[in-house]
């Protein structure tokens, strides 16, 4: 309660003061005045008072003003509590679902965006799978394995983000990865070059870290890719076209701790790394392709 007709400091300064103080603005105030004037009640209520009482002021009137601004008063704490903890969960619904799709499509998806299908003319297919992985699980615990799978695919992710690349999804012990989408970038294959060859490391340091023998396979091709969203319940950013298919024939065909590329990969990385020329294989659906195994920088 401030009384405008104060020493020293008069009692609209002092509002003015607590309303510009973020740590007291939300105190409700109620001037009181001998001044009966409307000027004054109008300047006060604007700069935030809660309510303007003239004297001489009849006590039961002014318990029943104290008494309802308190309330307000109530209310609004209640209502910014409230506000808060919508906050909070919308930042964790947010933090869900950017685990999940890729920062462009869900400001896309807020946009309105239903269906989400883009072409890429050029992007780069990482398709990754542990060696032997399925007869070492078997004779492993549920809680081991888990445990395996969650540290490598974490390292997985932690160095596919450094590299700026997108993560598709996992199958088992298979790890799918893309470079030049959703988001185009010209140097997309060295990018993924850099990704498996950290790979490799990254499998063969978790082996040792188990106490298991732990190899990988990789294969790569670059070409054109459509990717989007689909399905409504547990969607996914996913990726389809004959790159994908090629990149996985790549990697069944591959050798243990070795990268396979295409020649179409192979062009785009030549000169930055050292390629071994595996000569042609067959590869289903496609018959002889020429292919190459990818080594480290140049």
């Amino acid at each position: 309660m401030l009384d405008l007709m104060m020493p020293d400091m008069n009692g609209f300064e002092v509002l003015l003061r607590l309303k510009e103080d973020q740590a007291l603005r939300n105190i409700p105030v109620i001037m009181i005045s001998a001044l009966d004037e409307i000027d004054s009640t109008v300047r006060c209520i604007e700069a935030g008072a809660e309510d303007y009482i003239p004297k001489p002021f009849n006590p039961v009137l002014l318990t029943a003003r104290i008494e309802a601004t308190l309330e307000r008063k109530r209310l609004r704490d209640r209502e910014q509590a409230f506000t808060d903890q919508l906050r909070i969960e919308k930042s964790k619904s947010d933090a869900l679902l950017l685990n999940i799709l890729p920062a462009g499509v869900v400001d896309r998806m807020r946009l309105g965006e239903v269906a989400i299908a883009d072409r890429f003319p050029d992007a780069t297919i990482l398709f990754a799978d542990l060696v032997g992985f399925t007869s070492l699980a078997s004779g492993s615990s549920p809680a081991r394995i888990i445990e395996i799978l969650n540290h490598l695919f974490s390292a997985f992710d932690t160095l596919a983000k450094s590299l700026n690349l997108e993560k598709i999804k996992t199958i088992g012990d298979a790890y799918l990865l893309a470079g030049g989408l959703p988001d185009e970038r010209p140097n997309h294959a060295i990018a993924v070059a850099d990704m498996a060859l950290g790979m490799i490391d990254i499998v063969r340091e978790t082996g040792k870290q188990f106490g298991i023998a732990l190899s990988s396979r990789i294969g790569i091709h670059s070409g054109d890719v459509v990717a989007g969203i689909i399905g409504q319940h547990r969607f996914i950013y996913d990726v389809w076209g004959d790159t994908v298919n090629l990149a996985s024939r790549l990697e069944s065909t591959s050798q243990p701790d070795q990268i396979q590329i295409s020649e179409a990969t192979y062009e785009r990385v030549a000169g930055v790394f050292h390629c071994e020329p595996r000569g042609q294989i067959e590869v289903k659906g496609k018959g002889l392709l020429l292919t190459f195994f990818l080594g480290s920088r140049i």
